[in-house]
């Protein structure tokens, strides 16, 4: 572990998420006690403050333990809210990568993909293989969420212009999932065209079920699942302000399970996790082309 001198954050921001890292892949087992602040200083080459810092963050997220007189400690149970971004560049750093994807729309998987996948154009990171399953929604058909808050009957009563004014709750939902899978589809393809992976493919597949959580499953070692926050919301409907019972994809917390962990039921949970995906994706789900159609703002 080391710093990258080009990354733009700052040197505890690095250090956080190196060690993160390391406690969620369980290079640092739960209850080990992580090298002492003067190590860590010399490692990086880094003040002590920083590397204070850089504690006093993964001690708030819950991942590590200060015991006085004695040092610091990975937590035995790291089943903890975590941050997504971090773990996926860390699937990305080996040869075959492997992302399986459930829930409403992979609009925080493409956030979460952005960055990876421009080291890999810049040669930080060289994967010979990347695969996505994404299963999401097929939004084309009625789903429970997103619900209207208000009668048809009002929301006809107002004045709406351009080419949106059909719009409705659910076709905004397809418009969102469609941006996003096209927007994934064509980052990672992009990768094998340029001919900066060996094989670099996403398959997505659609299916009838209102989702009330999402699931990550990183190179079959690691899940992060969250549930869905469902919540009134006011949104964009045909260009007009919309209350809608809204599905909150950004506030769902995460909770991390990995195959490594021996001491719980992560790994029980991890395997579980993987055979409730394939179960849908083989007898639910549906192959979907995201180029088949172009969202209005695409054609306009």
């Amino acid at each position: 572990m080391s710093l990258d001198p080009d990354d733009p954050r700052p040197p505890y921001v690095q250090i956080t998420n190196l060690l993160r890292a390391a406690i969620l892949t369980k290079k640092f087992a739960p209850g080990e006690q992580l090298p002492s602040q003067n190590e860590l200083t010399k490692r990086y080459g880094v003040s002590r403050a920083t590397v204070q810092r850089a504690l006093r963050d993964l001690e708030q997220e819950g991942l590590i333990v200060s015991r006085q007189g004695k040092g610091v400690f990975v937590r035995v149970r790291t089943e903890r809210p975590m941050e997504l971004r971090t773990h996926i560049e860390q699937a990305f750093t080996e040869e075959s990568v492997t992302i399986d994807f459930s829930g409403f729309s992979g609009e925080t998987l493409h956030t979460a993909l952005l960055e990876p996948i421009d080291k890999i154009r810049s040669g930080k990171l060289r994967p010979r293989s990347i695969k996505l399953r994404i299963l999401v929604p097929d939004t084309r058909k009625p789903q429970a969420i997103p619900a209207l808050l208000e009668s048809p009957d009002e929301q006809s009563s107002r004045p709406v212009k351009g080419r949106r004014a059909k719009e409705t709750p659910h076709s905004r939902a397809h418009r969102i999932m469609l941006r996003s899978t096209q927007a994934i589809t064509a980052a990672v393809t992009e990768l094998e065209s340029l001919g900066l992976a060996e094989e670099a493919r996403v398959n997505v597949r659609v299916h009838g079920i209102t989702p009330s959580f999402k699931l990550y499953i990183l190179n079959q070692r690691d899940a992060f699942f969250g549930f869905y926050p469902i919540a009134q919301n006011t949104v964009p409907v045909g260009r007009k302000p919309t209350k809608i019972l809204d599905v909150l994809g950004l506030d769902a917390v995460l909770f991390s399970y990995s195959h490594s962990d021996d001491r719980g039921h992560g790994a029980e949970w991890l395997e579980q996790g993987k055979l409730w995906f394939d179960s849908i994706w083989n007898n639910l789900g549906e192959d979907f082309d995201v180029w088949e159609e172009l969202t209005e703002e695409d054609e306009s």
